[in-house]
């Protein structure tokens, strides 16, 4: 089992900037992929980054040149961080770990970027 905490998030301006960390716990094997994705409301949830163990990453492309996502992976942690913010990045964001074919998910932490 494995068991994911996140925090991080809040309230910002558009064009500030969020850091959101996760750290998993548990039975965690070096293979595993980590993540982020979100959901606005009305929407149906979507990937934001993904990172594989070796650090190769994917981003949607509206967050592409304003996001990074990273990894310690002594820590079982990733990291999104999370620059020009905009309005439409407000959503509940849910760090996920892929670990042998199944999807575990974190309980989510509320964005919002308003002025």
């Amino acid at each position: 089992q494995v068991q994911l905490g996140e925090s991080g998030g809040g309230l910002v301006q558009p064009g500030g900037s969020l850091r959101l960390s996760c750290t998993a716990s548990g039975t965690i094997f070096s293979s595993t992929v980590m993540g982020w994705f979100r959901q606005a409301p009305g929407k149906q949830r979507a990937m934001v980054a993904v990172i594989s163990s070796g650090g190769t990453t994917d981003y949607a492309d509206s967050v592409k040149g304003r996001f990074t996502i990273s990894r310690d992976n002594a820590k079982n942690t990733v990291y999104l961080q999370m620059n020009s913010l905009k309005p439409e990045d407000t959503g509940v964001y849910y760090c996920t770990v892929v670990q042998r074919g199944v999807n575990y998910w974190g309980q989510g932490t509320q964005v919002t970027v308003s002025s």
